[in-house]
């Protein structure tokens, strides 16, 4: 591409990515994932075109379409693949209303298919089987099981829960602010017992105190942290409940999102009903919240034997 028309793609790019931290208010992390995606599809634009001229205007459907089949070729997951392509819709519909384009060459693109899968649940007997395995001797095991109790109490996101400060909670209502995805917040109640677990991990004096396993609090906000005394990453969260699930001897694979899954679904079996499971959870659309009726066998065995005539019928 010569360096005019980089620096026109390039621009326009960092305008947009402007508008959305700006206007839009988006996080870091989505701001770096639109960021990546246009900067893969320039680098494959400049392949396809190996003369390497071309200009915005010049962009048609089938350049789109060729993009889609090469990442389908690279076995690029099909979550990965919408993300991406939302991320070009988003900044040409841009374009458009900048004046830049008089239409999107998006627009008779289709959108690929994605394939529902249904959540994975666990019984409650293995969730009291993984939450014994933080040590409560120490102040980072008090730490674990606080996590773990919290996202069984009120389902959160593993990026809600990193995300949570003392500002947050409510003791004398037992609730929680919480922000989830676009940043939209949300007030969700939570146990006696997950709120009994966070007030003794804030009070640990430990938490205050250097020793040979952690750092004294760095960062007075947050409930969560790490080793070192700041806020703790997802990433710390996901690894060390991969550690606790290893020692646990349980053979299901079980991340802080199955447990979310799983209180939704035993929310469900507990005659709650779909509308206040999908306030708690934050999904903005009900049939997301829908699909938990497929998970649950208890209840679909349930609803079976009380709707169909001969289910409770016993052979004389």
């Amino acid at each position: 591409m010569s360096n005019e028309l980089c620096q026109e793609f390039n621009q326009r790019k960092e305008m947009f990515l402007q508008v959305l931290q700006v206007v839009k208010n988006y996080s870091i992390h989505t701001l770096r994932n639109y960021r990546m995606d246009l900067e893969q599809f320039k680098f494959f634009v400049d392949t396809f075109y190996q003369e390497n001229i071309w200009m915005l205007a010049s962009l048609h459907k089938k350049i789109f379409r060729a993009y889609l089949a090469e990442l389908s070729q690279k076995n690029v997951k099909k979550r990965t693949v919408l993300r991406k392509l939302s991320s070009l819709r988003s900044f040409f519909t841009y374009l458009v209303k900048e004046g830049v384009l008089s239409s999107s060459p998006l627009e008779e693109v289709e959108r690929p298919k994605l394939e529902k899968t249904i959540p994975v649940s666990i019984a409650y007997a293995q969730v009291e089987q993984l939450f014994a395995e933080p040590d409560l001797g120490s102040y980072l095991g008090l730490r674990d099981r606080c996590i773990m109790e919290l996202f069984y109490s009120s389902g959160l996101r593993i990026s809600e829960l990193a995300a949570l400060d003392r500002s947050s909670l409510d003791r004398s209502a037992c609730l929680l602010r919480v922000r989830g995805k676009g940043k939209k917040e949300r007030v969700i109640p939570m146990t006696q017992t997950a709120l009994n677990w966070i007030i003794r991990y804030l009070e640990h004096p430990d938490r205050y105190l250097d020793d040979k396993e952690h750092q004294a609090e760095e960062d007075p906000k947050a409930i969560f942290l790490n080793k070192f005394g700041t806020r703790i990453t997802t990433r710390s969260i996901d690894r060390n409940f991969k550690d606790y699930l290893q020692a646990s001897g349980l053979v299901e694979r079980i991340t802080p999102h199955t447990i979310r899954h799983t209180i939704a679904t035993h929310w469900l079996e507990n005659g709650m009903d779909l509308k206040t499971i999908q306030v708690l959870l934050g999904h903005s659309s009900l049939a997301t919240t829908t699909i938990y009726t497929h998970v649950s066998t208890r209840l679909k065995k349930e609803v079976y034997d009380k709707s169909h005539p001969r289910a409770l019928v016993k052979e004389s």
